[in-house]
C-alpha cells in the first residue's frame, strides 16, 4: 500500500542544512528498506496557479494558492509499507528528520 505524506510548513525555504542532511539520510534509509517510492519540496504557495475547468465556459486561471491558511503543503514524501502502523512509524521518522508536522494519507 502507498501513503502519501504531506510536510506542513508556515514559512517557504526555511530548512536548515541540518534538517536538509538529517532529510537526505533519511531518504537514503527508506530506499536501502524498500519504502522510497517518490518525494519532493515544493516551491512557495504563491506560485501556485489554480485551474477551474468545470462546466461549459472557459477555464478561469487564479494566480496563488486554492486555499488561504496559515500552513501549507511544503514538501511531500509517498512510502511504501505494509499496513498503516508502519505507514506512521516512518512518518514519525520523516517528522523528526525535517522537523515539521505531517499529514498521512493512504492512496486509494
Amino acid at each position: 500500500m502507498q501513503y502519501l505524506i504531506s510536510v506542513l510548513d508556515d514559512r517557504t525555504g526555511s530548512s536548515t542544512p541540518d534538517e536538509d542532511a538529517a532529510i537526505d539520510a533519511f531518504n537514503e534509509r527508506l530506499v536501502a528498506d524498500g519504502h522510497w517510492v517518490f518525494a519532493g519540496g515544493l516551491s512557495a504557495p504563491s506560485d501556485a496557479t489554480v485551474i477551474d475547468a468545470r462546466g461549459d465556459g472557459e477555464p478561469i486561471f487564479t494566480d496563488g494558492p486554492y486555499v488561504e491558511s496559515k500552513e501549507h503543503m511544503a514538501g511531500f514524501w509517498v512510502f511504501e509499507a505494509p499496513d498503516l502502523d508502519v505507514a506512521l512509524k516512518l512518518a514519525t521518522a520523516a517528522s523528526k528528520a525535517c522537523n515539521r508536522r505531517l499529514e498521512v494519507r493512504p492512496f486509494l
